[in-house]
């Protein structure tokens, strides 16, 4: 005897190179502060550059969390310690005024161009939420900056535990009060499904080879584990009938 495959009746987002283009966005923010222009800045580096510097830092510096070495912070503190390392490693001159306004980019991330009216689609027959390591003052400003149309913006900071730690997956499932097979994490990236996927949510991956920028392909084959495989948000919206 067969038996149907679920519906997801929750689909939970991925946010940083998933929805919005973190490194394009960084790029022109660093570029209009004339950031590299100085005599100082290295000739070789470039806004891009300096972009993808800034996300390495992301993972050991969750990781230093996630330890105990740091105790809870929240991913603004986080971008902000980051980036006063990479100015000061550099000898990047910025005030503290540049600082503060810099590190509030995260907050301004421009969506990929199919992500408004993806998510749009998908709401009409799901309920949307962001499940991201972004804390939540950011993810609603970028929600406002962007136009993204959640239903519920959750976050790292809501179950004090940074992705991939299962309480941020199945506290998901917990807020909506539903079986995990009934979450659909959406995502760009295959460590973070192969995560969700060990909690029992479906998955979906989506295809963002210029995540780290046009100069800096990624691979997109994603896994043959995955539920579903989509070339962007509209796509996917399309294989889910929405």
């Amino acid at each position: 005897m067969t038996t149907t495959p679920v519906r997801p009746q929750i689909l939970a987002f991925d946010i940083f190179g998933t929805v919005v283009d973190w490194h394009g966005s960084i790029a022109r923010e660093v570029e209009a502060l004339g950031l590299l222009s100085s005599p100082a800045a290295s000739a070789s580096m470039t806004p891009s550059d300096f972009a993808r510097a800034w996300r390495a830092g992301y993972r050991p510096a969750m990781d230093r969390v996630m330890s105990g070495e740091l105790g809870w912070t929240r991913i603004d503190d986080l971008h902000r310690m980051i980036l006063d390392e990479l100015l000061d490693r550099h000898q990047l001159a910025l005030d503290e005024a540049g600082r503060a306004h810099l590190n509030r980019a995260w907050h301004r991330l421009a969506p990929w161009p199919d992500s408004v009216e993806g998510l749009s689609r998908l709401k009409r027959d799901y309920t949307l939420c962001t499940l991201s390591n972004g804390n939540l003052g950011l993810l609603a400003n970028m929600a406002k900056h962007a136009g993204l149309p959640w239903d519920l913006i959750l976050s790292a900071e809501v179950f004090r535990a940074y992705k991939p730690h299962p309480d941020t997956y199945l506290g998901v499932a917990e807020v909506f009060e539903v079986a995990p097979e009934e979450v659909m994490l959406v995502a760009a990236h295959q460590d973070d499904l192969d995560a969700a996927r060990r909690c029992g949510l479906k998955t979906a991956y989506i295809e963002r080879p210029h995540e780290f920028g046009e100069d800096a392909p990624k691979a997109v084959d994603g896994s043959p584990d995955n539920d579903i495989h989509a070339s962007s948000l509209i796509d996917l919206a399309d294989r889910l009938g929405a």
